[in-house]
């Protein structure tokens, strides 16, 4: 059984700048709720209630956005506002969550080290902190159907344009049915004429204790930082992995230009405002022709 979750959101988040000058870029808002939030959600719907965060230095308005807010409570109480109320209640009680700081960003393997004594020897699902997947299947429950099928790490992965394979890391292989493919080579972010496929590994992950061991043995890579990627090819001579084409919609809020299109796509999926948000869209475009 797959009974803990990790989340690795230490970093600094450059790309959106000046944003996240004193904000994590995992609390950038989707229309009125952080990006974090929906990935806790989606581990919590998955059946896990035991999640890690791994956080770093500026990182304090996650733990607090998970904790009680009593006076904001009191307020909502007493201006009766019910459903915001029961919101920001169900919020503080999502899941047991606990944080460890990652002291050095020397990259996702390093942060997923730091969650070795709270997870010891058990398999873990590893959801990263700035990717939302939309689907009616949990994607995490995907996966977990799938070890419990093998027993062995899972690779979520997405067919993604094959000129753009080189901004994901990558997964080679021998297909065990439609979706799932037995993995024999990982490459990070590989040039376009020397991809192994189109399936780039899609931010979640159900992990074997066994990776700890692999991180041991990872060198460190480009801007000394330790890949999970690496890890997980040296995992490769101890034990099999099988990636899984997810069913779901992949957002990826770590770029502005993807962050634009997911709240565009989030807020005509909002039915309080899909319609006048539609019609206002029309309006620029029409303007813009």
């Amino acid at each position: 059984m797959v009974k803990k979750a990790v989340i690795p959101a230490a970093g600094l988040g450059t790309r959106f700048l000046p944003a996240t000058k004193a904000q994590p870029k995992e609390m950038l808002p989707i229309i009125d709720t952080p990006t974090i939030q929906y990935v806790v959600q989606e581990a919590v719907d998955s059946g896990i209630e035991d999640i890690l965060i791994v956080t770093g230095k500026g990182k304090r308005a996650i733990e607090d956005h998970f904790d009680r807010n009593t006076e904001l409570e009191m307020q909502l109480e007493s201006n009766e506002d019910e459903d915001l109320y029961n919101e920001i209640r169900r919020i503080s009680d999502l899941a047991d969550i606990h944080y460890i700081r990652q002291k050095e960003l020397k990259g996702l393997g390093d942060a997923v080290y730091y969650a070795r004594h709270h997870i010891g020897d058990e398999p873990f699902a590893v959801l990263l902190g700035d990717t939302i997947i939309q689907s009616v299947i949990p994607v995490t429950q995907q996966l977990i159907d799938i070890y419990n099928q093998y027993r062995q790490t899972i690779l979520a992965v997405e067919a993604v344009p094959r000129d753009k394979v080189s901004r994901y890391g990558i997964v080679g292989g021998e297909p065990v049915s439609d979706r799932i493919l037995k993995v024999s080579q990982l490459v990070e972010k590989p040039p376009v004429d020397r991809s192994l496929s189109n399936l780039a590994i899609a931010g979640r992950y159900i992990l074997t204790p066994e990776i700890f061991k692999a991180l041991e043995k990872t060198s460190p890579g480009l801007h000394d930082e330790l890949q999970l990627t690496d890890a997980m090819r040296i995992l490769l001579e101890r034990e099999n992995i099988h990636s899984y084409t997810i069913e779901g919609k992949r957002y990826d809020i770590g770029n502005k230009m993807d962050y634009l299109k997911t709240m565009v796509e989030f807020g005509l999926s909002r039915k309080e405002f899909s319609e006048p948000f539609l019609e206002f869209l029309k309006e620029i475009v029409a303007a813009a022709g």
